[in-house]
């Protein structure tokens, strides 16, 4: 992949690597950031809870536009999506900085990191380098995508006329009007629903749940987006079988039987380095509640590739896709998505 160039010291010092953020209003003699739930307050030449939107002489900027970190060529399988484009690859990347605070974060290296490197990629670098590898589409990953949302944007604007597809993998935890703007230009999107309850959300993760849980509504009623989900079960904190079957209930109550739900393996990190791994059986169990609430679609992730990653026609019972680890070994259905033997089709985008 090619190489972002530096910025030179000329173009920095002139401000061209600073970018106005939108979606914030003056607040006396601050700044208050409207994108995400949080409405931070921000004094001049401070960084909002995010670290990367800054309130530079009265007016927000954000930090993160045309600074990406970690480019990456990542198997979609990896996001995790399992019913979009399976077996393709994405050009994938993110930024530093995050607006939740979970002390449980898997990438708490990225998230927690300031924000060092001097390189500037635009957003037509990006779409060229997606081209130049010919993959299909864009992920924007890693961290929380929402806090760099003017770059994704432009980016994903671009990507739509060269006919890219864009990814968001996202906590969910978005205000309405910028989330309704980036959908426009949205193709998928997996949603981090970290718990079901309001308390895990207050104390490990700095945030609340119903703005996920509103986000997961709107998302499904945008027909042109693919929606999975993704859980991470943290032993002691978010694993019990009773939490799992309320938070399925709603998923079916609320979106229906046919959004694929992953059922990810915590492994100890950042904060919560004193907790076990989630053993594989935690993922099994409730995976079988899951589906005994009537989801269709229920995937364990970081314990074993096997039938517990296998997507299974859920009219008959055949074996549609066989996966390894983030890879797709076996892809059975046919055109359009059906299932080659009672030609039903497979929710998702093939």
């Amino acid at each position: 992949m090619a190489i972002p160039r530096p910025i030179a010291d000329k173009e920095r010092s002139a401000g061209k690597s600073l970018q106005k953020a939108r979606y914030w209003r003056p607040f006396k003699s601050m700044v208050q950031c409207e994108l995400c739930p949080k409405r931070c307050v921000i004094a001049e030449g401070k960084a909002g809870f995010c670290s990367i939107r800054k309130n530079i002489k009265g007016t927000l900027y954000t930090l993160g536009y045309g600074n990406p970190v970690g480019f990456a060529i990542d198997p979609i399988e990896k996001k995790p999506f399992y019913h979009f484009l399976p077996g393709s690859s994405s050009l994938s990347f993110g930024t530093v900085g995050c607006n939740l605070g979970c002390l449980f974060c898997q990438n708490w290296q990225t998230t927690k990191s300031d924000l060092t490197k001097d390189v500037r990629v635009s957003p037509e670098e990006v779409v060229d380098l997606a081209l130049a590898q010919g993959v299909p589409s864009i992920s924007y990953t890693y961290n929380e995508p929402t806090i760099f949302f003017e770059y994704v944007v432009d980016i994903a604007r671009l990507a739509h006329r060269k006919g890219i597809r864009n990814v968001l993998v996202s906590n969910g935890f978005i205000s309405d009007e910028p989330r309704k703007e980036w959908s426009r230009w949205i193709d998928a999107v997996n949603v981090d629903l970290k718990a079901f309850t309001e308390e895990f959300y207050r104390r490990q993760a700095y945030a609340m749940l119903q703005p996920v849980l509103d986000t997961i509504r709107y998302y499904h009623g945008q027909k042109h987006i693919w929606m999975e989900l993704t859980n991470l079960k943290i032993p002691t904190l978010n694993d019990s079988p009773a939490e799992t079957r309320k938070m399925s209930r709603w998923i079916v109550d609320t979106i229906g039987p046919d959004h694929p739900l992953h059922l990810t393996a915590f492994h100890p990190a950042f904060r919560l380095e004193h907790l076990p791994p989630t053993p594989a059986k935690t993922l099994t169990d409730a995976r079988d509640i899951a589906l005994e609430e009537g989801l269709h679609h229920v995937y364990c992730g970081n314990i074993m590739p096997g039938k517990y990653g296998n997507t299974y026609c859920s009219a008959c019972g055949s074996l549609l896709i066989r996966r390894g680890y983030m890879s797709v070994e076996e892809n059975h259905l046919l055109e359009g998505g059906m299932c080659p033997v009672c030609r039903t089709k497979l929710p998702g985008v093939f």
